[in-house]
């Protein structure tokens, strides 16, 4: 799929492509209301769009927004599109469908903050759960009965983490898509400190990428 991806805004990788193959397994249709969190690109809402379902995507960076809007008019899809902090801009409203690629890449143990510019699609705390456990605790909330939480991570992020946060929110929960990849510019930089953590072996340079699938039971 062809896609606008300027400097500054998280281009498609493997963990997109894997979210949208997740989300093309789910039964959408035009009556499906979806909620795309850190859309970036908007690649995963195209991928729901294309259902016909009615699609809202969020970021906090104003220059993916931007861009999000300029790859849905190249595809000729309507997503509702806001800039805001992930739930901000939808409050009170419903979801058959939330899908979230967040960052989840741990940073230096000093940093507990998501990162500035370029990073915040990717920088999210010491232990890499800075938005992840947000997103966990508080997406569960705006779905649908039936209602349906695709959430991708590196398995470097605690996946159990994920697992256990969706299933005390109530959800049904499964790891429903894996992936293994070499790592990118990013991990490579920081893989000396990865492997100080103990968060991968000696010379390993390659991660998993997983799919947590939650449901809300009707």
């Amino acid at each position: 799929m062809l896609m606008l991806r300027p400097p500054g805004v998280y281009p498609p990788q493997g963990d997109t492509e894997l979210l949208a193959e997740c989300v093309r397994l789910e039964p959408l249709d035009g009556s499906s209301r979806v909620l795309d969190l850190c859309t970036g690109t908007g690649a995963v809402a195209l991928a729901a769009a294309h259902s016909g379902a009615r699609v809202t995507a969020v970021d906090l960076s104003v220059r993916a927004v931007a861009t999000a809007w300029c790859n849905t008019r190249l595809h000729h899809r309507r997503v509702r599109l806001h800039h805001g902090d992930l739930l901000s801009p939808v409050v009170g409203r419903r979801f058959d469908l939330v899908t979230a690629n967040p960052p989840y890449l741990p940073a230096d143990p000093g940093r507990s903050h998501p990162g500035r510019g370029a990073a915040l699609a990717w920088d999210a705390g010491r232990d890499g759960r800075l938005v992840l456990d947000r997103i966990c605790r508080a997406a569960p909330g705006v779905l649908a009965g039936g209602g349906v939480l695709l959430v991708v991570q590196s398995a470097l992020a605690n996946v159990p983490a994920t697992v256990s946060l969706l299933r005390a929110a109530g959800l049904r929960v499964r790891v429903a898509a894996r992936r293994h990849q070499p790592f990118g510019p990013v991990m490579s930089a920081r893989a000396e400190l990865f492997e100080q953590r103990g968060l991968i072996g000696p010379g390993e340079r390659a991660e998993e990428l997983v799919v947590v699938r939650g449901v809300r039971e009707r």
